[in-house]
Order: C-alpha cells, then structure tokens, then sequence
C-alpha cells in the first residue's frame, strides 16, 4: 500500500484557507462528509474492475484534500467515513459491515491510521503556512507604518497613520495620548487612572477588552497607545502590537528632538541677529554720545556765564546724556557677552576685595541708604573675573537703591553652600513681582513693567550673562521678612594651598 502526500504550493496555501475561513464549522463537517460520500459513490460502479488498494487510495486522497482544504476537525471525520464507506461499498459482503475475510480488519485498521496521520500532517503543515502567512503579512504592514512614520511631519499625521493601521488589521479602534494625562477628546472607553499607571510603570496592560501600550522611547516614555481591538487577540497579536507602540515611540521622540532643533536654531537665529544690530547701533551711536556728554559737561563747567534756568538745562542735558551713554554702553556689553567674544581673566582671590572695589566705584551713587556687609572670615578663595564680577555687583547695589526706600537698608552677604559661594544683595524695597520669573534675567524685561523708576532691563541680563559665564547661576527671592534679594551662586573649585609665611 502506498501512500501519497501532497504539499500544497504557497499560492494555494494563501488561497485556500481564505476559502475555507469563509465556511462555518458545521458546514465544513458536512461539506467533508459529502465529499467522501460523493468518491464512494462515484468508485462503487467500478468495484469490479478497480483493485481494493487503489479504492483505499482514492479514499486517502480524499482525506487529505479535506485536511488542506477544510482543517483537522473534517479530515478526522473524513477519516472514519472513509473507512465506512470502504467497508460498506467495496468489501464483501457488500452493503453490510459484516466482513468475509477477518484480514480486511487490518486493512481497516491500517486505513484508518493512515487517513488520521496524513489529515493531521496535511493540517498542520496548512496551519503552519496560514500562520506563516499571516505573519509574512503583518510584517509587511509593521514596515510599511515604519516608512509612512518615518516621513510623518507632525503628531496629527502620526495618530492618523496609527488609527489607519489599527483599523485594517485588528478591525478595531485606538487613542494616541502623548504624555500620561487624558485629554478632553479622548474617547469614552479609556481609563485615565490606567493611562497614567502604563505611562509611569512603561509594561502593557490589559484592562478588559482594552490594551494600554506605553511608548518606551530611547530616552524616555512618551505616551500611552490604547487600543480596542475588534476581537481577542493572541500572543502573536500582542506581539505585533508591541511592536507598533515602539514604532510610535520613535516617530513621536524623532517629531520632538526635530522641534527643539528647529526651536533652538531659530532662537540661535533671532539673538544672533538681535546682537548683530546692538553691536552696530552701539558702536555707531557711541561716538556722537560721548560728543553730547562732553559738550554738556563743558556747558555745566561754564556755569558763570549762564542764567539759572539756562544753567538747569545744562545739567539736565548732562544727566540724561549720562544716562544714554550708559544704556548704549550697556547695549554694547550684552552684545559682546552674548556673541561671546569676552574673555574671562580668572584669578583666585578673595570675595571681599572685590566688594570693596565695588562700594568705592559706586561713590556717591547709593545716596543715603544704610549699607550692611556681612561676609564670614572663612570664606574660601574664589576664581573669578575681578572686573566682571565688581560689574554685576555695581549692577545689583544699583538696582537696590532704585526699587528701595531712600534712607532704606541695603544688605551684602555670603555664605557657603555645597559647592558654591552665594553672595547676595537684598534690600527693603516691594520686592519682585509675584510669581517668580526666569524672564526678569531676559534683555528689555523688568521686574515691574509699570515702574516709574528709570531703567531699561539690562541690568539683570547682563549680570546672569557674566556668571553663566563663571559657571554659576543666579536666582530671585522675596525673604519673608519683605524687601527682594538676588542671590549669586559662584563655584567653589579647589583654590590653591598658601603656605604660610616664615618668620
């Protein structure tokens, strides 16, 4: 007895089972049952001339047509008709299951196991190839997201290619969530407390019918993909929906970084121009500004031969000259710290000095207020630019006279903290506007837009552009006791070892 085994080719493996998936499982029981019914009878007119062995091969092939075709479940019962029908139409005596020779039982038998075993290979080979099939094809989908992820411009496209892919190959419905809150819009069957949990704990999570994916980029978790699928999925499902949360993951990370460089670039851009055109007024306006000063200083100088109100003139054009040389030369300073084109001369020395020269510049420009230095006599050596450093001091002894009382207390203190020295200058003016800022370090912007007090806003610009400069940073506070203090943080570093002199 030979038994032949067919290998259906891919073409028929991709086209049959497509077929077959269209029938229900009672119609493919009695589809399999007729067409074992539908051979023995088209072999039971041939009975005489076709040897027992090549009916037992019809039957055989029947069986394994139907486990191709139809799956296990019909060729078992293929099977056993097979041997029926056999036994019934083709063995003596016919039309009984009574049987003449006890030697057709083994045939029987062998018939049998030989139908079973062929159906179930042929079954399970045309399972394997649907599976491999079915993966074939979400692979080829997974790529072909990649590729339109790859080129998506923006967050709505990427949510659209998703809702796309979600559609056609799971028949169901998802939400894109950038972030771990749930928006307004977000759809009716989303849990917010379950988005949240995901995005923080970055594992999938199944809650009823409802998959939460979290979107674990290279840097960090960037969302949630929730997904509810038309029907339950299995491990391979899952799998392939693993991989699209990663695939989104990386499209939303890509759209991000792309921003901030687009957003960094175009801020480079803008202060680069906005310090070319400083530069350019500055070093233009600087010229005939120095002229003016001069000239009104002479006209001052000659006060003699000037009435009172002629006199008055002249020393108001004095000051307000003074005070356009100085907001040009203030201009001129950002421009050059921010092109950063000045070069820091660091030295170790101590922080008193430079506090000192600063009060001795400043002169008479603190007026009547009270001026209290409180400077602890372990305070470590300092690398710092003495002239930089003694020029955001006079900036910030400056600004406490303006936004304070005139006979108020101004305050110049230090402490150690961590790896930095904080030197602050507080006063007991109205303090800074609530709530705190970073933009009050910006150009042009100032603490109270509505004060009367004269000033432009550069002040502070140029203060936080020398200390990053140092390696430092600066900060605002309103100490509880009221008035406002700036707090200069400057890096403690390791200062060199003084010996000590011999006597």
């Amino acid at each position: 007895m030979r038994v032949l085994l067919l290998i259906p080719s891919r073409e028929s493996s991709m086209l049959l089972p497509t077929f077959a998936d269209q029938m229900s499982p009672r119609r493919k029981m009695a589809t399999s049952a007729l067409a074992c019914v539908l051979v023995g009878l088209a072999a039971a007119p041939l009975r005489g001339w076709l040897d027992p062995a090549n009916v037992v091969m019809l039957f055989l092939l029947t069986v394994l047509v139907v486990a191709v075709v139809l799956g296990r479940n019909p060729a078992v019962l293929a099977a056993v008709l097979s041997v029926l029908l056999f036994d019934v139409f083709f063995v003596p005596p016919h039309f009984s299951l009574a049987v003449s020779n006890l030697q057709y039982l083994i045939t029987f038998a062998v018939m049998l196991a030989t139908a079973l075993i062929t159906g179930h290979l042929a079954a399970t080979l045309q399972e394997q190839a649907a599976d491999a099939g079915r993966r074939e094809r979400r692979t080829r989908a997974l790529y072909e997201i990649a590729r339109q992820l790859a080129g998506a411009l923006n967050d709505l496209q990427v949510r659209e290619i998703v809702e796309g892919f979600i559609t056609a190959e799971f028949a169901g419905r998802c939400q894109l969530l950038l972030g771990d809150a749930v928006g307004d819009d977000a759809a009716a069957w989303l849990v917010p407390a379950r988005v949240a949990a995901v995005h923080a704990a970055g594992t999938r999570q199944i809650d009823g019918a409802v998959i939460y994916l979290p979107l674990k980029a290279p840097m960090r978790v960037r969302g949630v993909l929730a997904v509810h699928p038309g029907n339950t999925l299995d491990e391979a499902e899952l799998a392939a929906l693993d991989g699209l949360a990663s695939l989104v993951a990386i499209a939303v990370e890509r759209l991000h970084y792309v921003e901030v460089a687009q957003r960094s670039e175009l801020e480079t851009a803008t202060e680069r121009l906005r310090s070319s055109i400083l530069s350019a007024l500055s070093h233009d306006l600087r010229t005939p500004l120095t002229v003016l000063v001069g000239l009104a200083d002479a006209i001052v100088l000659a006060a003699p031969g000037l009435s009172g109100p002629a006199l008055d003139s002249a020393r108001t054009l004095r000051d307000q000259a003074g005070r356009l040389a100085g907001l040009v030369a203030n201009l001129l300073e950002m421009a050059r710290l921010n092109a950063g084109s000045v070069t820091l001369r660091q030295e170790w020395q101590p922080l008193e000095e430079v506090v000192g020269s600063s009060l001795k510049l400043l002169g008479d420009a603190l007026g009547r207020h009270r001026l209290r230095v409180d400077l602890p006599r372990d305070l470590p050596l300092l690398r710092f630019d003495a002239v930089l450093i003694e020029r955001v001091l006079c900036n910030l002894l400056e600004n406490a006279a303006k936004y304070s009382p005139a006979d108020g207390e101004i305050l110049i203190a230090a402490a150690l903290a961590g790896d930095f020295v904080e030197l602050s200058v507080g006063d007991r003016g109205p303090g800074f506007p609530e709530p705190f800022s970073a933009q009050v370090f910006e150009m042009f912007v100032r603490g109270d837009g509505e004060s009367t007090t004269p000033g432009t806003g550069l002040g502070l610009a140029i203060c936080r552009a020398i200390v990053d400069a140092h390696g430092g940073r600066m900060r605002i506070e309103n100490p509880a006791g009221g008035g406002g203090r700036v707090v200069v943080s400057l890096p403690r570093g390791e200062p060199p070892v003084v010996e000590a002199e011999v006597m």
